[in-house]
């Protein structure tokens, strides 16, 4: 089926084998919970269980296994907001190949550091992917560098794919298989795998809602693309020329998901599975907590793709899912400021279960009289209905609740 596009079967057959010689094989399971929750049968590749915690050392590999002496020599140059970075850094350096990384600006610290640990020369540039692109290619051109792509190139593709390839060997009768998509590194290349080997499997891509590049490319029109995205790992402002022809050929549809049920995917696979996925490493299983009608009943293989999250930003995505699940709820009671007040209302969250994490009193900015004050009180409970049965406990006793 993909003998006339850039990339075949063939190709990722023996990509397959360098990847094999180089990398883990990272497992796929079942996720018992995640397939309750969302009301069809739920497969996890953990792929950011590789060293760098992404599939990106899949295509790195292949694409360093094709490079001369004399290419290895002059030294590889990449543009990446990170996990392409720290593939091709850390394969690339344990080679002995002099490496340089272009990143844009707002890229999250750990993955700067992470690539510079592993010794590459790291470049800040550009407010966006389109600068870092030019920055790198500029460095290419002038210092005469190997350019590598992080998903255009036919071995980087065929690189990609061989996840495909032990997917469905793991699970072999998979009826969906939900895929990450910025460029359309990884789409395409799992799509020429899956659909060689399963004819009948549905392929679809999901982006951010914020750079539905790929979907705008497939339509035909140009992308509107923007904002701060948590799956900055797909916030690609225009879909590959290599990938987009592949993509057309075998995926069945591309969808868009919003940010909010990326968080959401981020804080279940925490929570449920134990596992740290990135923003764009979740977008598959926000596909499915997005529409679960479209997926009832079915088997849907996901691929959690990456793993490097910034520390403060996945504690930032936690307790955010603590406050919309109901577990962390922020409570203003008005009181009087005299002795006795706040241990009274502390003890009716306590009779009532209900555990406080923060609390403060708001004096100043307050429109109560001068001998009243506004209690401020964060409270843990074990959901948004045990959060209400604590507020109502706080009503009985003739307190004044606001629930912010």
């Amino acid at each position: 089926m993909s003998d006339n596009l850039a990339v075949t079967f063939d190709d990722v057959v023996a990509a397959h084998k360098i990847v094999q010689a180089t990398l883990v094989r990272t497992p796929t399971f079942r996720s018992q919970t995640l397939s309750s929750i969302c009301g069809c049968e739920i497969w996890l590749k953990f792929e950011q269980l590789q060293f760098t915690s992404s599939f990106k050392e899949r295509g790195v590999v292949v694409k360093l296994a094709q490079l001369s002496e004399a290419e290895r020599s002059r030294g590889v140059v990449a543009m990446s907001a990170g996990n392409h970075a720290q593939g091709l850094a850390y394969h690339a350096v344990r080679q002995g190949i002099p490496t340089t990384i272009v990143m844009p600006r707002f890229t999250p610290n750990v993955k700067v550091r992470n690539t510079q640990a592993l010794g590459a020369e790291v470049v800040l540039f550009g407010e966006d992917f389109a600068a870092a692109s030019l920055e790198a290619r500029r460095l290419a051109d002038e210092k005469q560098l190997v350019w590598v792509p992080p998903f255009d190139d036919a071995a980087i593709i065929a690189g990609q794919g061989t996840a495909a390839i032990e997917m469905l060997e793991d699970a072999a009768d998979l009826d969906v298989l939900i895929v990450p998509c910025g460029g359309g590194g990884l789409l395409s290349g799992m799509a020429i795998a899956a659909k060689h080997s399963h004819p009948e499997i549905e392929v679809i891509g999901v982006e951010t809602e914020l750079y539905p590049s790929m979907r705008a490319a497939l339509d035909g029109v140009e992308p509107v693309c923007g904002g701060a995205t948590i799956a900055e790992g797909i916030a690609v402002p225009r879909a590959g020329t290599l990938t987009l022809p592949i993509v057309r050929a075998l995926v069945d549809d591309v969808i868009a998901v919003p940010e909010s049920r990326i968080e959401e995917a981020m804080a279940l696979l925490v929570d449920i599975e134990k596992t740290v996925v990135e923003g764009a490493g979740a977008t598959g299983l926000a596909a499915v907590l997005a529409d679960p009608q479209r997926f009832a009943g079915r088997r849907v293989g996901l691929i959690l793709c990456g793993g490097n999250v910034d520390a403060r930003l996945l504690s930032s995505v936690l307790l955010r899912s603590l406050v919309r699940s109901g577990r962390l709820v922020r409570l203003n009671v008005d009181i009087t400021d005299s002795p006795g007040a706040l241990a009274k209302v502390a003890g009716i969250i306590g009779d009532a279960s209900g555990n406080i994490v923060e609390v403060a009193h708001q004096r100043l900015f307050s429109m109560l009289g001068a001998k009243s004050a506004v209690l401020e009180a964060a409270i843990e409970a074990r959901d948004s209905e045990h959060a209400s049965a604590i507020v109502a406990s706080l009503r009985a006793a003739g307190f004044h609740v606001e629930q912010l």
